[in-house]
């Protein structure tokens, strides 16, 4: 009788037995649902670039100006002057489908690069504007594509605006004469491993503060040849004030192979006749650029380029004549830490006109500035 009172035992707790078994190895039908990724990274860093340029033209105001004047290039834009070139501080966010980057900068280079963003109503204008680097948030759409709102860099050339990214310490024309930032919209679309494809929706022609009811709207397309070669073409459409529609087109490849890198660029722009009459304007230029890392901590670089602006489209000189001339540039660079760069420059122009500022003489027709810069990241 015991024995059955045992048997009848264990035929009851059977059943949970076996259930509990397979609830312990049918992991798939009980285990819970993954939590989602909420990690959010923020990472902070800035650059500073400290530097002394003089110009052989001594302009009088120590402004690297035309002779009538004008601004002429970012960077380095004062004379005979310590100072800083750029400053920034910045906060890059990353996380599940979103990512986002707040930077504000300060400098000559960012006092002259926004001085012509326009003021139009109380709450517009250079005064807060040009202490925004970047100031955009993101949205990931697929894994292939992005979609970002904001102030971000441009979509147009091979050069970049901080100096620490470039293979030369001053920017070249076809740079410094083409947007650096816009304000609008983005995507960014990896079509392929090798072809990065971007479309721009933006208020203009390097502005923040709009100037007319009109939108820009850029392409850009990167395409990654080989390990060592990338080819570029990029665009931009925008109908200026007055009626005058801009289209503006560019291509540049970059090639590096071992310790040297090559980068070349070509730019071409026409700006439509105005409404109210007259004829239509073009401008084009190109650079050549050549650096090379002789050891671990120094490096020479070498360019040659050309710009054409006949009309000022781009360059406005100050006078009745117009830029058209060649550029050259030797450098020297000298890296003792891996944060620190120390950066020297001789650089010259040589135009059709007498442009250039020269003392208390007469203008003249070639320019030489020579600049050496401290700059730290962190």
């Amino acid at each position: 009788m015991r024995k059955l009172s045992l048997a009848l035992c264990a035929a009851a707790f059977l059943p949970t037995i076996v259930l509990a078994q397979a609830a312990a190895t049918d992991t798939t039908a009980k285990a819970p649902a993954a939590a989602p990724d909420t990690t959010i990274k923020v990472t902070f860093g800035g650059f500073v670039d400290a530097y002394y340029a003089y110009d052989f033209g001594r302009p009088p105001k120590f402004d690297h100006s035309f002779a009538g004047g004008a601004l002429f290039l970012t960077q380095p834009s004062r004379s005979n002057e310590f100072n800083i070139n750029l400053a920034y501080v910045e906060a890059n966010l990353s996380g599940n489908r979103v990512h986002g980057r707040l930077a504000l900068q300060a400098g000559t280079s960012v006092q002259s690069n926004y001085s012509g963003e326009p003021t139009n109503g109380t709450v517009s204008g250079p005064s807060l504007a040009r202490f925004i680097q970047e100031a955009f948030a993101g949205y990931q759409v697929t894994p292939e594509l992005w979609i970002d709102a904001g102030i971000f860099y441009s979509n147009m050339g091979m050069e970049s605006w901080a100096s620490k990214d470039n293979p030369t310490y001053s920017r070249s024309l076809v740079a410094e004469y083409s947007p650096y930032y816009s304000s609008g919209v983005r995507a960014i679309w990896q079509a392929t491993p090798e072809l990065a494809v971007r479309l721009d929706v933006v208020n203009g022609w390097q502005n923040i503060s709009e100037t007319n009811t009109d939108k820009g709207a850029g392409l850009r397309l990167d395409y990654t040849a080989s390990p060592t070669i990338s080819l570029s073409y990029y665009d931009f459409f925008n109908n200026e004030i007055g009626g005058r529609f801009r289209i503006f087109n560019g291509v540049g490849a970059k090639v590096t192979s071992g310790a040297t890198t090559l980068v070349a660029e070509l730019d071409y722009g026409t700006l439509g006749a105005p409404s109210s009459g007259g004829s239509s304007s073009s401008w084009w230029g190109f650079s050549a650029i050549a650096r090379q890392q002789v050891t671990n901590r120094v490096a020479l670089s070498g360019r040659v380029e050309r710009y054409e602006d006949g009309d000022q489209v781009n360059i406005a000189t100050g006078l009745k004549d117009p830029f058209r001339g060649n550029g050259a540039s030797v450098g020297i660079d000298v890296s003792p830490q891996a944060r620190l760069l120390w950066r020297t420059e001789a650089r010259g122009f040589f135009a059709g006109s007498p442009i250039f500022p020269n003392g208390t003489g007469a203008p003249q027709k070639s320019g030489t500035f020579i600049v050496t810069s401290l700059a730290l990241a962190f």
